[in-house]
């Protein structure tokens, strides 16, 4: 197996995979991987991690061992790591792999291990792009409408107007680049519909992008509810919001999930039930398997980073890869910048809230 060329700034690698972060790693990475090397066949990755245990695993993924090149990497980050701690630890996988890109040899990196550890990580060694204040947590979920995007998702727990602003935007070239969308449509998370509605900050950050190149497809504020019903493609939020309504979000599916086994599990003709509803639940199984939805994004860096959830199976982890490379192949830190240049054309510059 060929190793890896340490050739910086060369970008030779699509992406650099932290071969040893998550609970199931490495072998659900590589089964990932092996997927992945199927679905993108001209890709190049560079896996980052424990050498001799790598070599055998890659030995029985044909796929994959094609499409990798080897880094060895002598430790890894666990799970419950503080982020000070992992800062520490220079040669972990997840170092290796952010180091990757921030020398130029990937244009990305995937990672199902320690968030906190991969967020300060990337902030520190890949660094936010020159006119973003601060990057955002971006994930895709289901809706009725189909999938939707929603920022902030925890990276940043206080926010001003003109992180909203930025957020949005942001937003913006995530739905053209991973979903496909041409015209994706944006609200701001609010607690009503109405302009007199939420604080100061959220109204300035709607009077903002109202006045902005991408004003004819802000659809103003939304809801909570709006969320499910697919009201809007991008919903816009702070951290703290964003993290508790996608907490809320998973404990519902869950809910539904458990609510759903019971009934059908609680007498015989319910389960008679079962086998006449059974190709109708195994679609929606299918639709809300939470693995389509794996890989949460930290936007607004000098690279692409996608966080994998570290309990997810090989399914789960291509899916994250296809992700960073839809990133990738659709040039989606140049869309952020041509935005955010629009956005400078077109309205004022929205000045930070002193905090």
């Amino acid at each position: 197996m060929a190793k890896a060329v340490a050739a910086r700034g060369s970008g030779e690698f699509a992406l650099a995979i932290d071969a040893m972060g998550g609970d199931h790693a490495p072998e659900s990475v590589l089964d990932g991987l092996e997927l992945a090397a199927e679905r993108h066949p001209q890709a190049r990755f560079l896996l980052v991690g424990d050498e001799a245990r790598l070599g055998a695993l890659l030995a029985r993924r044909p796929r994959a061992a094609k499409a990798c090149s080897l880094r060895h990497a002598p430790e890894s980050i666990p799970g419950d790591m503080k982020p000070t701690a992992a800062l520490r630890v220079r040669g972990s996988s997840m170092r290796g792999a952010i180091d990757a890109v921030a020398n130029g040899e990937a244009s990305g990196v995937v990672s199902a291990g320690n968030t906190g550890a991969l967020m300060a990580l990337a902030k520190i060694v890949v660094k936010t792009l020159p006119e973003i204040d601060r990057p955002a947590l971006a994930a895709i979920g289901p809706s009725a409408r189909g999938d939707v995007v929603m920022l902030d998702l925890g990276a940043n727990v206080q926010c001003d107007a003109r992180n909203l602003v930025e957020f949005a935007v942001m937003g913006d070239a995530f739905a053209r680049a991973v979903l496909g969308l041409t015209e994706p449509t944006l609200g701001l998370l609010n607690v009503g519909s109405e302009e007199l509605k939420g604080d100061e900050r959220v109204r300035q950050a709607a009077e903002t992008l109202r006045d902005s190149h991408i004003g004819a497809n802000f659809r103003g504020f939304v809801e909570g509810h709006d969320i499910a019903a697919g009201t809007v493609d991008v919903i816009v939020t702070d951290g703290f919001t964003g993290n508790v309504a996608l907490k809320t979000g998973e404990g519902a599916l869950k809910l539904m999930r458990d609510l759903l086994r019971q009934v059908f599990t609680s007498s015989i003709p319910a389960r008679v039930g079962y086998l006449l509803a059974r190709p109708a639940l195994d679609r929606l199984r299918e639709w809300m398997d939470p693995r389509r939805y794996n890989g949460a994004v930290l936007i607004g860096l000098n690279g692409v980073v996608v966080k994998s959830h570290g309990g997810t199976d090989g399914v789960g982890f291509a899916h994250a890869v296809d992700v960073a490379m839809d990133m990738v192949t659709h040039r989606f830190n140049e869309r952020i910048q041509e935005g955010l240049a629009r956005l400078s054309e077109t309205t004022p510059r929205v000045a930070a809230t002193p905090r």
